[in-house]
């Protein structure tokens, strides 16, 4: 769901962030933003729109790909292991 993921993002951001070794004071000055801001994105409590996604991947020096995609890959893998589970126990 839309909430999952927006948690999901941000933890990404903020393991991205921190493997560069960028505060979070210096990513949210370099995107134009306040701090506050980017500590909402990152606790997962506001859903960033496609720019603000954008402006952080590119301060992160990655494509906006790589900053969503990983997530979206892992939801689709969980999904595809449910409906796999469920469709073998039915079929038993």
């Amino acid at each position: 769901d839309k909430l999952s993921l927006q948690v999901k993002i941000g933890k990404r951001i903020k393991e991205l962030r921190e493997s560069k070794n960028i505060s979070q004071v210096d990513l949210a000055y370099a995107c134009d933003f306040e701090k506050s801001n980017m500590s909402r994105i990152e606790a997962g409590k506001t859903c960033p729109n496609i720019y603000t996604l954008y402006k952080i991947a590119q301060h992160l020096e990655i494509n906006l790909s790589e900053l969503v995609s990983s997530q979206l890959k892992n939801d689709l893998d969980e999904n595809k292991k449910a409906v796999q589970y469920y469709t073998a126990f039915y079929l038993l």
